[in-house]
């Protein structure tokens, strides 16, 4: 995969720039393929701001060719941004073999946690969404109230017995 990290502010003003991002997206996935690779896009929270009733993530993911372009669905910053991850999945069944995991700080949503210790209903989450369909989990921590490798054991652990287990 080529995945296209962020997207910087000025790029994502508007709706207008979103239908031009999705069109070079396309392009992008075409030499992607055209090298044996394929193109992916990783979201944040910006992508649901809304634009009269629009958003940027929608138009990202109906604007671009499934066969070229693909989603890192990073699960922490959907719910962030107050979008629902499950009617993702129906609206666009798919498009997601790419998931970026991360939990939420109960208390301090700024905050990450270990994934199942936190705000985030992952159980949910994979109950309504078949495991079989994610390609690659891209597992982060960006903070740690314990040690790291500690905090990434105990992501690991929920991920292999809680997650992968529903496939």
């Amino acid at each position: 995969y080529f995945v296209i990290p962020y997207l910087d502010d000025g790029l994502r003003t508007s709706i207008d720039d979103y239908k031009r991002l999705a069109t070079k997206f396309n392009e992008a996935g075409e030499l992607c393929k055209a090298h044996g690779l394929k193109l992916g896009y990783h979201n944040h929270g910006f992508e649901f701001i809304d634009y009269a009733g629009q958003n940027g993530y929608d138009i990202l993911l109906s604007e671009t060719d499934k066969n070229l372009v693909d989603f890192e669905l990073d699960i922490y910053w959907v719910v962030r941004a107050g979008a629902d991850t499950i009617s993702l999945f129906n609206k666009y069944p798919g498009r997601f073999p790419l998931w970026h995991v991360k939990d939420m700080d109960k208390a301090d949503h700024d905050l990450n946690t270990e994934i199942g210790a936190g705000a985030i209903d992952y159980t949910d989450i994979s109950n309504n969404f078949s495991m079989n369909d994610v390609k690659h989990l891209i597992i982060e921590q960006e903070n740690f109230a314990m040690d790291a490798i500690k905090s990434l054991t105990e992501s690991f652990n929920y991920v292999d017995k809680d997650l992968l287990s529903r496939s």
